[in-house]
């Protein structure tokens, strides 16, 4: 089985890349993984070392935007399709047009490829698209959301992710492909240099501190926001993947778990942690247009659907950032 990951030179990509190499199959067609084909719009500044070398891993750059370059995809026939491409939040809102090009084009060139490919096994190939909690806001947004909460985003990133959610569904339903959309809350805690995200500083109070680096905090602390950790974005989006259409319905949007947790919270945790290191400064700075972003989105997820169907949940704030500690400083 061959599989595609879309925006795989990020880090979610990579990571669900790591997964798939060191599980060896899914539970998904034939479930032996024969190669994964790693796309993005440009060479990365960072490959994972695991990656490297390992005979299964392919790349290919180009625009998802471009129908062309994604047509030239599909000269193979691929099983499992993770789709991670996409402008983010803050990006979004500077750029309309590239967001609706790469988040909305990209995603229908990329449908349409899989629709179309070739199928020798005659089975449906498993699609699963990264959606996001910034689909929720509006005035009529509850308190928490979950999965049956209307969405009325307050961003293009958001509404293009709501959009990306009906085309599953629909694609689904008609039998093009069997899909499913990871609603993501804000991954934490991510190495490597702050992204254009409204959400980048939640994995900046972190690490830029535990690189004895000061963080400029932009909202309030007492703002709250569902976060999920890295190890466990890659194993819920993979479980999904493989999670039995009959378990989801026609409704294929499932919120990823996640704790609720406030800002103020999230850096407490960093000093319970850190133990004797020394740490950088967190710097109380507001920031409106970041603050008006995040303020938008939903503060409290409930994601016992998620939980129903075997996805898995950090268990506390303090064992991600031990991770984060273990994976990427202690073994530097």
């Amino acid at each position: 089985m061959k599989i595609l990951i879309t925006g795989g030179a990020g880090f979610v990509g990579q990571r669900i890349a790591l997964e798939c190499l060191k599980r060896g199959s899914l539970e998904v067609g034939d479930g032996s993984i024969d190669e994964i084909v790693l796309t993005d719009v440009s060479e990365p500044a960072f490959w994972h070392p695991g990656l490297i070398g390992d005979s299964r891993i392919s790349t290919r750059f180009g625009d998802i935007g471009d129908a062309q370059f994604v047509h030239s995809l599909f000269d193979v026939s691929y099983g499992v399709v993770f789709h991670l491409a996409s402008v983010v939040s803050a990006h979004g809102e500077q750029d309309f047009d590239l967001a609706l090009r790469v988040n909305l084009d990209g995603a229908r060139n990329l449908f349409e490829g899989i629709r179309h490919q070739e199928n020798p096994s005659n089975q449906q190939a498993r699609v699963v698209f990264a959606s996001s909690i910034a689909s929720f806001g509006g005035d009529c947004m509850p308190d928490v959301v979950d999965d049956v909460s209307k969405q009325t985003p307050l961003t293009t990133y958001g509404t293009t992710k709501v959009i990306g959610e009906l085309l599953i569904n629909d694609y689904s339903r008609k039998g093009f492909f069997d899909g499913r959309s990871a609603r993501l809350p804000t991954v934490i805690v991510r190495p490597g240099k702050p992204n254009l995200a409204a959400s980048s500083f939640v994995s900046g109070l972190f690490r830029e501190p535990l690189n004895g680096e000061d963080c400029v905090i932009p909202v309030e602390p007492t703002l709250s926001m569902p976060v999920l950790g890295y190890r466990n974005i890659a194993n819920s989006i993979i479980k999904l993947a493989e999670v039995d259409a009959a378990l989801l319905g026609n409704d294929r949007a499932v919120g990823l778990p996640a704790l609720n947790l406030t800002v103020q919270e999230m850096m407490d945790a960093l000093k319970r942690v850190a133990g004797n290191r020394h740490l950088g400064e967190h710097i109380l700075k507001r920031d409106e247009a970041i603050s008006t972003i995040c303020e938008g989105w939903a503060q409290h997820a409930d994601c016992r659907r998620a939980l129903s169907i075997g996805l898995p949940i950090d268990t506390s704030v303090d064992d991600i950032v031990s991770q984060y500690i273990e994976d990427y400083l202690d073994n530097e």
